[in-house]
């Protein structure tokens, strides 16, 4: 009975801080995972921009038509990650009574229906090429030039199914370290190959954004393959089973994982069908004005690396303590994760702000549109703080929770809804410059971040559903 009194006053004082020198576990937790995500994300999203750049010193159209085609390619992810979020919670809680065997049945499942998806997704874009780039913009040289860029990228589509679900649920079993060296790996090739084939150099075809197709898809598929070898290799990993292992899922654990994903694959659908009708929006106004968006987004998504990095990893953390029934525990780490993510809000706006000028000189527009780049870029950064509000409680607390059906409601309703009507009426009717129109479509987020975080201090979403 003493040794059980003293081994829980241990535990205790490692949770809670006492004269400054200890770190509490959950936050050290917490770093050792996000530290990883975030190191993949920088360099995935910083690398991102230098492709982005060299796309752009072609010319605003070649980047337009880059944009337009990638539009595809963010919806497809997002439904991918949607049901790779969804299955990540139940990993999470398997994780966290170690039950290996149920988690290699849902991996495969991801697998399969992740390779399905992707072949769909190829025929589609295949057939009808023209008219998706002409969703986005009216301009014939960049329809052009982004039909030539879809037919060659989007046979990655069938690459990224199979390396996402393991490289995302990697984070629910918290094994991080050799996906984050090959994803790494992988944006290097795709990065310098860029180099090659758009401008020509070292011998090879100067190919413009065909060249910048082929080397993504060079690069995912190098990926791919070392992703799967690396599992085969490792036989300590979670992962690492037989072939048969991954193909033992059940119409039963299809329909139980199901019930949990699927919510987030129509939300996360629905977020990027509507980032992509609000990318229309904006295109209605000009090709310039979509060139300017790519640039904003390209430049945000690098600031938010650090709170998707903590997201993803506040999620394992909460879906494990809940998958060992302790929900005060999950509530008290969820509050912890908080106060990290409220400052990093404000240091991620700030930043886009220092930035915008560095970033806008890398381009090569004329004065008009490096003027409206600027102003943009600014909007953009304030617009993000209530969108990263409502991300970080909707995935790194509410999701592992299991609370999935409340988060779709609410983001059908404030992004594909309000965000996406709002976009068009500041544009069609309203006809206001970009900048104004990006400032009017952050009032769906807005709304998002205030229905999330109420939820939050419910406790309605402290679930254990395995």
């Amino acid at each position: 009975m003493d040794k059980e009194k003293k081994k829980t006053s241990e535990q205790l004082q490692v949770e809670q801080p006492s004269d400054g020198i200890k770190v509490p576990s959950f936050y050290r937790k917490l770093m050792r995972l996000a530290l990883p995500i975030m190191l993949q994300q920088i360099i995935s999203v910083g690398l991102n921009l230098i492709d982005n750049i060299m796309i752009g010193r072609l010319g605003a159209l070649p980047l337009a038509a880059v944009g337009a085609a990638n539009q595809m390619y963010s919806i497809y992810s997002m439904i991918l990650f949607g049901l790779f979020s969804g299955a990540a919670v139940p990993i999470a809680q398997y994780y966290g009574v170690r039950d290996f065997k149920s988690i290699r049945k849902i991996l495969g499942m991801d697998i399969a229906i992740g390779l399905v998806l992707g072949l769909l997704t190829v025929g589609g874009v295949l057939a009808m090429a023209p008219q998706i780039i002409g969703l986005f913009a009216d301009e014939p040289e960049v329809i052009e030039m982004g039909v030539a860029y879809i037919r060659i990228v989007a046979v990655t589509y069938l690459t990224v199914g199979v390396s996402f679900a393991i490289s995302f649920n990697s984070r629910s079993v918290q094994s991080l370290k050799v996906p984050t060296i090959i994803n790494v790996c992988s944006i290097l090739v795709n990065t310098v190959l860029n180099y090659c084939l758009i401008y020509g150099h070292f011998g090879c075809p100067a190919m413009g954004v065909e060249g910048a197709a082929l080397a993504t898809l060079i690069a995912r598929l190098l990926e791919m393959i070392s992703l799967l070898v690396y599992l085969a290799v490792d036989k300590n990993h979670p992962f690492h089973g037989r072939l048969r292992d991954f193909l033992g899922f059940n119409r039963a654990l299809i329909k139980s994982v199901m019930r949990t994903a699927m919510p987030v694959v129509i939300s996360e659908g629905g977020w990027a069908l509507g980032m992509s009708l609000t990318f229309a929006a904006y295109g209605r106004i000009s090709a310039q004005s979509l060139a300017v968006i790519q640039v904003c987004q390209v430049l945000c998504n690098l600031c938010q690396c650090s709170s998707f990095g903590l997201g993803n990893a506040c999620a394992a953390l909460i879906g494990e303590t809940l998958g060992q029934r302790e929900p005060e525990k999950a509530f008290a780490n969820a509050q912890k994760y908080l106060k990290v993510q409220w400052a990093l809000n404000g240091l991620m706006c700030l930043l886009i702000l220092l930035l915008r000028r560095p970033v806008a000189l890398f381009y090569d527009f004329d004065p008009q549109t490096t003027e409206v780049l600027m102003i943009s870029m600014a909007m953009f950064g304030i617009a993000q703080v209530p969108r990263m509000v409502a991300y970080s409680v909707q995935s790194g607390i509410l999701r592992p929770g299991g609370d999935t059906f409340f988060c779709m409601v609410v983001e059908l309703s404030c992004n594909l809804g309000l965000e996406v009507a709002l976009a068009f009426f500041a544009v069609l009717v309203l006809q206001l410059p970009l900048h104004l129109c990006i400032l009017v479509a952050a009032g769906g987020n807005l709304l998002k971040a205030v229905l999330e975080y109420r939820r939050y201090l419910s406790r309605k979403w402290l679930n254990t559903i395995i």
